[in-house]
């Protein structure tokens, strides 16, 4: 069972040398507002023996700790509203670059996305992971929550970035696992363990992570399609006549770009009639080769499958058209979604899944769809809307068999994923629990109790307290 954070508890704390603040609002927030979380104060350690000190004096009290690494997170793993009042542990204190050289760098877990990427610049090199957060989320987050963005087609989420970790389990036991090796087969992969556990199995204070050779020349261009089938043919054409080097390919719907014409933001309107379907697709080429002229190559070789193109002249070009990928979930939050799906399936099954999908929401009521998202690895994002003139709010009575329809297809359709790359968190425990292997559940059971055996870390997250 356990037991409150309380002043006690705190000032402990506070005499081991830990700085322990105030639980302001913006570490109980979460971004699309669905849970308001309690905290007794938050943590701010300044290294990884203060983290240790804070799991043990946890473990011992018997008290819960919520890792935030950022906030961003989008299905509430990083808030807890409910059971005794858990304490926050921060890890915005610890941002320091450890190593680096031209092939990985070290970096302590609380360093933001954007600063990792500016660090790798500093040796000439790239570090791809790539989300629309990355100037607040955090690289111990990210990883927690093995994030993926627009460039897993080329080069893998968080988890493929990563090449060990240091991390403090839930009783204050520092776990050193900082190799910088690509090839370590010497046992159980602890790393992957933690990745993606969203902070249920240990505390990630700080990842080596890969970096690479930034390709020397890069384009960016929009085409026009009449349907996903389209869209999928030309990823498999670009793959073909430019293998490796097809860097992002994200699909977005007529219905995406009527949603930023209707509420913003404002942006600009690559083409003069919207197109049913468009993809975004970024060619990064070696030395030599001309991204216009390849882009010019595509488009002739996909004149069946294509309606028109355009090619970023500029860099501010292309800026404008990442910046339309990126404003369409905030035009979603500002349309107000029904319901909102995190979902994957085999890229070959992306067109009957769409049309499979349309189809049997439109049987079930009045609703807007918007389909978009990172079709070169599977990853869509579908939401549903209400119909023009009305408010979420009338839907309420549909959400759940909204929600449930559209997952039972992906999974039992399709054999699909309910979670791409948001995560679990508390949104979607019990999705979990409906669609994974019962196997797989005990083995994660087993796992949590093992390393986490007071379920201190993240209570309710993941898996059900």
């Amino acid at each position: 069972m356990l037991t409150p954070a309380d002043q006690a508890f705190l000032d402990r704390l506070r005499a081991e040398g830990v700085e322990v603040g105030e639980a302001e609002p913006r570490y109980l927030e979460e971004p699309r507002g669905r849970w308001p979380g309690r905290a007794a104060g938050v943590a701010r350690p300044h290294s990884t023996a203060e983290v240790a000190r804070v799991l043990r004096t946890a473990a011992a009290a018997q008290v819960a700790v919520v890792p935030y690494g950022g906030g961003t997170g989008l299905v509430g793993g990083q808030v807890k509203g409910e059971g005794p009042l858990p304490l926050v542990l921060s890890l915005e204190r610890m941002t320091a670059l450890r190593a680096i050289d031209p092939q990985s760098l070290v970096v302590e877990a609380g360093a933001t996305l954007q600063s990792v990427q500016a660090a790798a610049r500093t040796v000439g090199r790239l570090f791809p992971l790539t989300i629309a957060a990355q100037g607040t989320a955090q690289i111990g987050g990210c990883l927690s929550t093995n994030a993926g963005g627009v460039h897993v087609l080329r080069y893998g989420n968080a988890r493929a970035l990563c090449l060990g970790l240091e991390a403090v389990l839930a009783d204050g036991t520092v776990w050193n696992g900082l190799t910088r090796l690509r090839k370590d087969n010497t046992g159980y992969d602890l790393r992957d363990l933690l990745i993606g556990a969203e902070g249920t199995l240990g505390v990630i204070t700080a990842a080596a992570l890969r970096l690479f050779e930034p390709p020397a020349v890069e384009g960016l261009a929009f085409f026009a399609l009449p349907s996903p089938a389209a869209a999928v043919a030309l990823l498999g054409l670009a793959q073909s006549q430019f293998a490796g080097c097809v860097s992002a390919f994200e699909l977005i719907s007529r219905q995406g770009l009527s949603f930023l014409r209707e509420v913003g933001p404002e942006v600009h309107m690559p083409f003069a009639e919207d197109p049913d379907w468009m993809v975004l697709i970024e060619l990064g080429l070696p030395a030599g080769m001309d991204a216009e002229a390849a882009f010019a190559a595509l488009f002739e070789a996909a004149e069946d499958l294509v309606l028109d193109a355009v090619i970023a002249q500029s860099g501010a070009q292309a800026a404008q058209m990442w910046e339309l990928r990126e404003s369409l979930p905030l035009a979603n939050r500002r349309i107000g979604a029904i319901s909102s799906h995190d979902i994957s399936v085999p890229v070959a099954a992306i067109p009957d899944f769409v049309a499979e999908a349309g189809a049997m929401l439109a049987a079930m009521g009045d609703f807007r769809i918007n389909c978009f998202g990172h079709v070169g690895d599977g990853n869509l994002h579908y939401n549903v809307f209400p119909a023009p003139g009305r408010n979420r709010s009338e839907y309420d009575a549909q959400k759940d068999a909204v929600k449930t329809a559209v997952h039972d297809l992906v999974v039992r359709g399709y054999n699909g994923s309910v979670s791409a790359e948001h995560g679990i968190g508390r949104l979607k425990v019990g999705d979990l629990e409906r669609y994974a292997d019962p196997a797989k559940l005990t083995m994660m059971r087993a796992i949590k109790t093992a390393l986490d055996p007071q379920g201190i870390l993240n209570p309710g997250a993941v898996l059900r307290g």
